[in-house]
């Protein structure tokens, strides 16, 4: 499995011949500019909240693509009255077998309106299980108790936390959040974007290695193998 993040909370995971996009949020932002919208590919879209900054680029990718677009029932309702009606909706605590994998919604402890002002749901957190192995992606959310029951369903390769606190969980949370999914391989996102979640780089891989787990902060751009 091969992991490329495009910025923000956006990543694109390969598995078994098939693109998983997570939280697509490019064009508006500066710091992913070197991103080309029209050369990502995607054959199934995540979207594990309502919030601009997970969402607006979901619609031109889903077209241009024509990717499935996994989310919660409120969001996929939402996408429908804009003529994108390719979507699968999901709740917390549910489960799907698409050919290539499993999904299942996990709790996030966050909120979720889209663009317009319209509800959104339940946010969530994505588990995906397949035969090439599992990752966990918490969505946006505060450290939450319910990490603990990740470990009772999968053994995770990896983990896709945020770690940008003030919006969401901090370096330091996350880093409880890996020993609750005992899971020694964290990819950080959810950073830098704002001037709110900018991190300090070293303090977070430093705070991350004093516990035995690795904590990779990708650049834009930049492909991890899972």
């Amino acid at each position: 499995m091969k992991l490329t993040y495009y910025g923000h909370a956006c990543f694109s995971v390969e598995l078994s011949g098939k693109h998983l996009l997570f939280d697509p949020f490019i064009t508006p932002n500066e710091l992913a500019k070197n991103i080309k919208l029209s050369e990502i590919k995607a054959d199934y879209i995540f979207i594990s909240h309502g919030h601009f900054d997970h969402i607006a680029d979901c619609t031109e990718i889903a077209r241009s693509t024509g990717a499935k677009v996994v989310s919660t029932w409120e969001i996929c309702q939402w996408l429908g009255n804009q003529n994108l009606t390719d979507s699968h909706p999901m709740n917390t605590g549910g489960q799907w077998r698409f050919p290539e994998f499993s999904v299942k919604c996990t709790a996030a402890q966050h909120s979720s309106v889209l663009p317009d002002g319209t509800y959104g749901g339940n946010p969530v957190g994505f588990l995906i299980l397949s035969d090439e192995g599992n990752f966990y992606y918490s969505g946006d959310t505060a450290l939450t108790m319910d990490m603990q029951l990740i470990p009772r369903w999968a053994v995770l390769k990896a983990a896709i936390l945020p770690v940008g606190d003030n919006f969401t969980m901090g370096y330091e949370d996350a880093c409880l959040a890996a020993k609750m999914l005992e899971c020694n391989k964290i990819i950080g996102v959810h950073f830098d974007t704002f001037g709110f979640i900018k991190i300090d780089h070293e303090k977070a891989v430093s705070h991350f290695s004093e516990a035995g787990i690795e904590l990779i902060l990708p650049a834009i751009g930049q492909s991890v193998h899972l």
